[in-house]
């Protein structure tokens, strides 16, 4: 067993089950020498009984067993825990046996007498799909709050930890994170958690609102105050009043408008468009933005007072990329959800399909994964999602998710493609037609590994 494998098992909790006590004593001797915490079970009740206080990371389990058989257990783990993953060990393995089991959705199967390095590997791979600790569903019971975050990932529940602790106040947050990290989830999170969790919730999207019609949007408006206002309306600070108040895209909010907005925060009242008076309101603000708001204050697009005002806390969102022990668990929630909002013959996903998952950047975060996922399975048609259907749907949401720079460089190459044919291979005309001179469009030919010769030869 290599350094690295031998690192990566430092500690990870292995339940081993079978009816065969010399072969459980015997293989829990083997694998607790490579640093593996193993804990063991004589039958699969037992092993039922001990995986919620036990919480392990791989389930292995022997297939022929007096009682309760590993595909029965398998069924129950994978019923209850669906991200835990189960390896099948078999002295009478067959084929059907195999497929069956693999269809199913167990992670592997293994038939005695097996290679210890075989074995080894294939914990390995399991360990790194599944670096987290299964949840305890007991203690999940007394987290109401955070019941909507999927994670096993100790850079959300340290995140978490924060939310909570955060919550026992009423001071501002401020919410950083990229696009599709799950921002407003955490806001709502943050509500739940507080005092204020019986009164309402209010999300608005600063960004997806005109300039002329926020105002009246936050802070309501009367009859009459302006052309199609035909009736009085309440404002979404009115509406969040003893509540929390989720301003999205905070840095997209108009210069104009964010004086409106630190006054009203100043001072704990509003005045509706068109009226006389002022109202008071008891609002905690939560905003949130995928921009820098920092950068924004240094570059003077957004108030440096308004920016104290909200960030008396920051709460960093990682991106998915920074978590890729949630993508098993994620995927498998989405999965499950498509199987109740379509027609879909999809249950989980193979190996290699999770894997190449895991291996992605995921440029648009959860809100990709969870894309790509109702992608996949529209187009599934077989229980077990192949990794080539997955392939597929990330070579076309790449495709269509380029970065500006990749855009650039794009049209930079098609562009002097369309150059040198027009010059047929004459890098002097070439140049001359790009406005540059033939150093610089030498440099830039370089930089696309783009030679003259080629389109000489097709005159």
């Amino acid at each position: 067993m290599n350094e690295q494998m031998e690192n990566n098992f430092q500690g990870r909790r292995i339940l081993l089950v079978d009816d065969d006590p010399s072969l459980l004593k015997l293989l829990a001797v083997r694998l607790r020498a490579t640093g593996l915490d193993i804990k063991t079970a004589s039958n699969g009740q037992q092993a039922i009984t001990l995986v919620p206080s036990y919480r392990p990371q791989l389930v292995i389990t022997d297939l022929r067993m007096d009682e309760m058989d590993g595909l029965t257990l398998f069924s129950h783990l994978q019923e209850r825990y669906p991200t835990l993953p189960v390896i099948i060990l078999t002295a009478h393995g067959t084929i059907k046996e195999a497929v069956f089991a693999t269809e199913q959705g167990a992670f592997g199967f293994l038939t005695k007498p097996f290679d210890s390095q075989e074995l080894l590997a294939l914990i390995g791979k399991a360990l790194a799909l599944n670096s987290g600790a299964l949840a305890n569903p007991e203690t999940k019971k007394h987290d109401l709050w955070r019941q909507d975050i999927i994670t096993q990932s100790v850079l959300m529940e340290n995140l978490l930890a924060e939310v909570k602790r955060v919550s026992q106040s009423d001071v501002s947050v401020y919410i950083q994170g990229e696009s599709g990290t799950g921002k407003e989830l955490i806001a709502q999170a943050l509500h739940k958690a507080s005092s204020r969790s019986s009164k309402k919730f209010v999300a608005v999207n600063c960004s997806a609102i005109p300039e002329e019609l926020l105002e009246s949007e936050l802070f309501g408006h009367r009859k009459g105050a302006f052309s199609g206002a035909t009736e009085s309306r309440q404002g979404l600070f009115e509406v969040a009043d003893g509540g929390s108040l989720f301003l999205d895209e905070i840095g997209d909010m108009s210069p104009a408008f964010q004086v409106k907005l630190l006054r009203a925060l100043q001072e704990g009242e509003i005045r509706p468009v068109g009226a006389n008076t002022t109202i008071s309101v008891d609002v905690r603000i939560i905003s949130a933005s995928h921009r820098d708001l920092q950068q924004l204050v240094t570059e003077e697009f957004f108030r440096m007072d308004l920016y104290y005002r909200l960030n008396v806390v920051t709460l960093s969102l990682p991106r998915l990329a920074e978590r890729i022990e949630d993508i098993p668990i994620l995927a498998d929630r989405f999965i499950t959800d498509c199987q109740s909002a379509q027609a879909t013959t999809a249950k989980g996903l193979s190996n290699e399909a999770l894997e190449c998952l895991i291996a992605y950047q995921w440029p648009g975060n959860v809100r990709q994964l969870k894309n790509v996922i109702e992608h996949i399975c529209t187009f599934s048609t077989t229980p077990l999602i192949p990794v080539s259907l997955v392939e597929n749907a990330l070579q076309e949401k790449q495709a269509s998710l380029l970065s500006l720079n990749d855009a650039k460089k794009d049209f930079e190459r098609d562009y002097l493609i369309k150059l040198l044919q027009l010059a047929k291979g004459n890098v002097t005309e070439a140049a001359r037609l790009a406005k540059r001179n033939r150093t610089e469009f030498y440099r830039l030919l370089d930089r696309h590994s783009l030679k003259a010769a080629q389109f000489k030869a097709n005159k």
